[in-house]
C-alpha cells in the first residue's frame, strides 16, 4: 500500500533541499550561496529549511553525502566483495569509476573545495575523513591483497595509493583551469593504470 502523498513529500524534503543546495552552490560558490535561495529553489520556507539543516555547512555536508559519498561507498563495497582478479578489477570497475568522475557532479564539489577550502577548513576535513581517506585506504588495501595473493609484487604503490587516483585528480583540475584546452582524460587514466600495473605485477 502506497504511503500518503503528504508523508512521501515530507520524507523527500531533505533530499529536495540538498538537490536545490547543490544547484545554488554550483552557480554561486559556497561563500556566496544564500539559504533563502536554497529554500526558494526547494519550494520550502526558510524556516522549514532550518528544521532539517541548522547551518549552511550542514547543507554542504549533506551535498557531499548525496553527490560523492554514496558513489564512493558503492565503489568501496565493490572493492570488498569483488571476486575478480585484482588486475581485472583495476582495469575494469575501478578505472570505469575514475573515468566517470571528471564529468560528474563530484567534480563540481571538488571545484568548490579547491576554490574555497582554505576559508572553510572544516569542510575540507569532512571531505578528507569521509571520502579521500577511505578511498585511499581501500585502494592501498586492495593492492596489498593482490600482493598477498601473489598477483602483485611489493612496491611503493601500497604506501602511495595516491598514484592510482592522481590522473583522476589531474583530469578534474585540468577541466577547471584549462576549459579551452582539451585533454583525453579517459586515455590519461587508462594509460596511468597500465603503467602502474606494469610496475606492480608479480
Amino acid at each position: 500500500m502506497a504511503a500518503p502523498r503528504y508523508r512521501r513529500r515530507k520524507e523527500d524534503r531533505p533530499q529536495e533541499i540538498t538537490e536545490a543546495a547543490f544547484s545554488v552552490f554550483a552557480e554561486k560558490g559556497y561563500a556566496s550561496a544564500r539559504l533563502d535561495e536554497v529554500a526558494r529553489r526547494a519550494g520550502v520556507s526558510k524556516g522549514l529549511l532550518y528544521l532539517y539543516f541548522n547551518t549552511k555547512e550542514e547543507i554542504f555536508k549533506a551535498v557531499i553525502k548525496s553527490v560523492v559519498i554514496r558513489r564512493v561507498d558503492a565503489l568501496l563495497d565493490a572493492v570488498d566483495t569483488t571476486e575478480l582478479p585484482s588486475e581485472e578489477f583495476i582495469r575494469g570497475p575501478l578505472l570505469k569509476f575514475m573515468q566517470g568522475v571528471p564529468g560528474s557532479p563530484v567534480a563540481i564539489v571538488i571545484r568548490l573545495l579547491i576554490s574555497e577550502g582554505q576559508r572553510h577548513p572544516d569542510l575540507v576535513d569532512y571531505y578528507w575523513d569521509n571520502v579521500v581517506s577511505k578511498g585511499l585506504a581501500a585502494i592501498g588495501g586492495f593492492i596489498e591483497r593482490g600482493v598477498a595473493r601473489g598477483e602483485f609484487r611489493e612496491t611503493a604503490v601500497s604506501e602511495l595509493p595516491q598514484l592510482v587516483i592522481a590522473p583522476m585528480m589531474l583530469s578534474m583540475i585540468w577541466r577547471i583551469l584549462f576549459t579551452k584546452r582539451s585533454l583525453d582524460t579517459d586515455k590519461l587514466m587508462e594509460t596511468q593504470i597500465e603503467m602502474i600495473l606494469a610496475y606492480i605485477k608479480a
